[in-house]
């Protein structure tokens, strides 16, 4: 039964993808930038990083697609490598976040009293803190040992707060339905509640919170880089632009060394916008009726 519904269900997403085509453009380059950035990198003939592995200055060619730069990079393997390391702090800022506010937000909203009154306390002491400028002083402090992963972490400590309120709002909602009377007079434990009957409901802005969160922290990513703020050991599409300013590739010529990473940058941004709207209107449980009864999708 459980694997008939599974088969249902991938069917159903696999139909969604076809016929709504928001989410079809928007996931189809989200998938692309994630085969680029994780998979195509790894057959790069030479570490990206290094300087003079390449022509200097060569606009884009057949041989080099992105042209080279002024250090004697290729910028094609340069961006891919870029990528997968700004994908890598989006995906660790987005799932830390959500692994550290989820929780506490379903033990705020399900339990109650004063320990949600300290959950409560603290989130709003994290919400009214000027997240991006703490990151902008911490890396000016470390920016040395600010690498992909402590980057991404970094970011999620600070950013957990939101999810605790959202969380717990949607359970203080779920708390008073019938079937959370029904659980505790049958004996049911907290865990079991929460995984049979809230996730379902909750799942959905999960999933849109996510991509939210991982847009945020790859901006959050841009912006350090190009203040000098994070490692330049470390290529990022942030940190390839900060590359392009500091040796002032516009005034130089070379154009395509910062207008590159900007096009990759607003093409990612707007498939992740396009995603989320078409991930959305999925997992909208109206639309979900209206696509089992042979409805229409607006």
């Amino acid at each position: 039964m459980k694997r008939r519904e599974s088969l249902s269900g991938l069917i159903d997403f696999l139909d969604y993808l076809r016929k709504d085509k928001t989410f079809l453009i928007g996931f189809s380059m989200f998938t692309f930038f994630l085969l680029l950035g994780f998979v195509v990198s790894n057959f790069s003939p030479y570490d990206p990083r290094r300087w003079n592995v390449a022509p200097r200055e060569l606009p884009p060619c057949w041989k080099y697609p992105f042209g080279t730069t002024t250090l004697g990079q290729d910028l094609f393997w340069l961006i891919t490598w870029g990528l997968r390391n700004s994908m890598m702090i989006g995906i660790i800022g987005s799932l830390g976040g959500l692994a550290i506010g989820v929780p506490l937000g379903f033990i705020a909203g399900y339990k109650g009293g004063y320990l949600d009154r300290i959950l409560i306390l603290m989130t709003d002491v994290l919400l009214v803190l000027p997240t991006l400028i703490l990151l902008i002083l911490i890396g000016s402090i470390i920016r040395a040992q600010l690498n992909v992963c402590a980057l991404g972490l970094l970011i999620s400590l600070f950013t957990w707060s939101g999810p605790v309120r959202n969380i717990r709002s949607m359970v203080l909602s779920l708390r008073e339905r019938e079937f959370t009377y029904t659980d505790v007079f049958s004996g049911f434990s907290t865990l079991k509640t929460i995984f049979k009957h809230y996730l379902p409901f909750v799942f959905p802005w999960m999933s849109m919170a996510s991509i939210n969160r991982m847009f945020m922290a790859m901006g959050m990513e841009v912006t350090l880089a190009v203040f000098g703020l994070f490692t330049v050991d470390e290529a990022t599409l942030g940190t390839i632009l900060q590359w392009a300013m500091m040796y002032q590739a516009l005034l130089r010529g070379v154009y395509w060394w910062l207008f590159t990473p900007i096009i990759i940058l607003v093409m990612l941004f707007t498939s992740l916008y396009l995603t989320a709207v078409g991930l959305n209107r999925f997992l909208d449980p109206r639309t979900r009726i209206q696509r089992k009864l042979g409805g229409k999708m607006r």
